[in-house]
């Protein structure tokens, strides 16, 4: 039964209507993971005409739409299904423009721009021999999933092949994840994180490599995850620490971890681009997540950054004199500014000494430092400062919002420096510092008061 009045999204009679779609939805076969997304694509487009009903919406508002779905930073994939959340939507209310946009043009047009993604992403480095895993690569790589994260979950795969004796990854099948991840707890004694990152590439490579829709894993003993308390250095040792670092580079850039609570990755992947001296503020391109933030450049850093900047030009320069100087850049902004790479804004701040060969592309390019350099400064300069602490590059994190909370800085305030998605992270800092539990006198310094 088609329902052809479509009330406003926010009205009450919206909700029974959405209820029914959905059962249409379903009834077309449209996987309940995705019928969410199919709904909210309509109401994306009823939300740009508020106070326009559906059906009084004109061919050009539909394209006009698609344009703007075209220039959002989505997967093909993404595009390919709003059009056809759209396309369904028009056809179950009968709406009058659904005749009237060309929905096969727009098809070919996003199909055409997918399969010219797709012959982009097979030329950016190896895939593997066996299909399933090259053809999950392939998906991992339209993702715009990091190396690093195709690395780990094709770490994890071939683990699991060599686990059951399998020479084929199509022959894994969902029975075989939780007795390996019993083994991975069980015989390895993996944390909690490293059983739930083993779990996230297995059912992962299930659903994307082999096509299965549900992935039943069965019974399997979860690692129990202990909350630890954050390791915090006081402003004295990190003063030591910063002072015992010779080398400008890293102690520039191990100064940031610690003056804008800098992860160790979003530090070394700074570019240049992302430094905003007139505002003092440094922009978080590569956060946790791929979520983007903004943090204050440390006004004590800006004449190293300064010299810094000015260094990586004069690097620069020589690396375009001899036929180079092209920046590494991700898949998915390598498709979208490819022409921009070899330009100075798009430079690393922390270089790497050496060019190297871009996996992806097998072109010669600069990388940024690589991160056991930076982590073995930390050790060194922790040593040299005589501290008893374990101190690694995250510590100077923890410290920034440990030493933030104790000036008076309000929780929300850190969450957000520190690009936390939930405040309930941040509030681990709260427990070292000498407030009410901590601040409780010991009933032995009583005795010699």
């Amino acid at each position: 039964m088609h329902h052809q009045n479509c009330p406003p999204y926010d009205s009450p009679a919206a909700h029974r209507w959405w209820i029914l779609y959905d059962q249409h939805l379903a009834a077309q076969g449209i996987a309940a993971k995705a019928r969410p997304w199919y709904q909210r694509r309509v109401r994306q487009l009823l939300q740009r005409h508020p106070g326009l009903s559906a059906k009084a919406l004109q061919r050009e508002d539909i394209n006009a739409f698609l344009i703007a779905l075209g220039g959002m930073n989505l997967a093909d994939w993404q595009r390919l299904q709003a059009l056809d959340a759209l396309q369904r939507f028009a056809a179950y209310a009968r709406m009058p423009w659904d005749t009237s946009v060309d929905w096969a043009d727009w098809r070919q047009r996003w199909n055409t721009a997918a399969d010219s993604h797709e012959a982009a992403v097979l030329e950016q480095g190896q895939l593997p021999d066996d299909p399933s895993l090259r053809r999950y690569v392939l998906r991992l790589r339209l993702r715009h999933r990091s190396i690093r994260t195709e690395q780990s979950y094709m770490q994890w795969i071939q683990r699991c092949l060599h686990f059951h004796r399998l020479s084929t990854a199509d022959a894994l099948e969902p029975r075989h994840i939780g007795p390996f991840l019993d083994y991975v707890v069980g015989q390895r004694g993996a944390a909690a994180s490293t059983q739930r990152q083993a779990l996230c590439a297995l059912v992962d490579f299930m659903r994307e490599g082999l096509g299965l829709g549900e992935v039943d894993v069965g019974d399997y003993r979860q690692a129990s995850k202990v909350r630890q308390v954050p390791t915090v250095l006081s402003r004295d040792e990190v003063r030591a620490v910063l002072a015992a670092i010779r080398e400008p580079a890293p102690a520039l850039l191990i100064s940031l971890l610690y003056g804008a609570g800098l992860r160790l990755t979003e530090g070394l992947r700074l570019r240049i681009k992302d430094i905003d001296i007139p505002h003092g503020m440094l922009l978080v391109q590569c956060g946790k997540g791929g979520v983007s933030r903004r943090t204050p450049l440390p006004q004590s850093c800006r004449t190293m950054i300064e010299a810094q900047m000015q260094q990586v030009q004069d690097q620069h320069r020589q690396d375009l004199a001899q036929g180079f100087g092209s920046a590494s850049l991700s898949p998915g902004l390598s498709a979208k500014f490819s022409t921009v790479a070899s330009q100075f804004a798009w430079q690393y701040l922390f270089p790497s000494t050496r060019l190297a060969v871009d996996p992806r592309d097998s072109m010669v390019k600069r990388h940024h430092l690589h991160a056991s350099h930076i982590q073995r400064v930390v050790r060194e300069a922790a040593r040299a400062a005589g501290l008893s602490k374990r101190t690694t590059c995250h510590t100077l994190r923890h410290s920034f919002a440990t030493h933030l909370l104790e000036s008076g800085t309000d929780i929300r305030t850190v969450q957000e420096l520190l690009g936390h998605r939930d405040v309930a992270t941040t509030m681990i800092y709260t427990h070292v510092l000498n407030r009410p539990g901590l601040s409780v006198r010991s009933p032995i310094d009583q005795l010699f008061a």
